[in-house]
């Protein structure tokens, strides 16, 4: 068993039980910090699933994942800006 997909696989499941609980805190509250964690869990967990076909699930002959895709990179940097806006819009406005 390649070791590396299957930890790519429970980081995706993570990120998505994470986007599936901030979502749920945000559908109660209301608390807009919320929806941006959500967002931001779900494009992470977005990222690892493109990133293991990618690099071709049925394909076992490479063992690493893409990392050097810098388009990847592109979805991380974007999961990250949504955090930060959280935390600057949440300091900004004081709910």
């Amino acid at each position: 068993m390649n070791y590396t997909l299957f930890l790519a696989g429970v980081a995706m499941a993570t990120f998505a039980a994470s986007s599936v609980f901030f979502l749920k805190l945000w559908k109660t509250t209301r608390d807009s910090f919320f929806g941006y964690f959500a967002i931001a869990c779900g494009i992470l967990s977005a990222e690892r699933v493109v990133a293991l076909f990618v690099q071709g699930v049925l394909d076992d002959s490479s063992a690493t994942l893409p990392e050097s895709s810098s388009w990847i990179y592109l979805l991380r940097l974007f999961a990250f800006i949504m955090i930060l806006l959280a935390i600057i819009h949440k300091n900004l406005h004081k709910n």
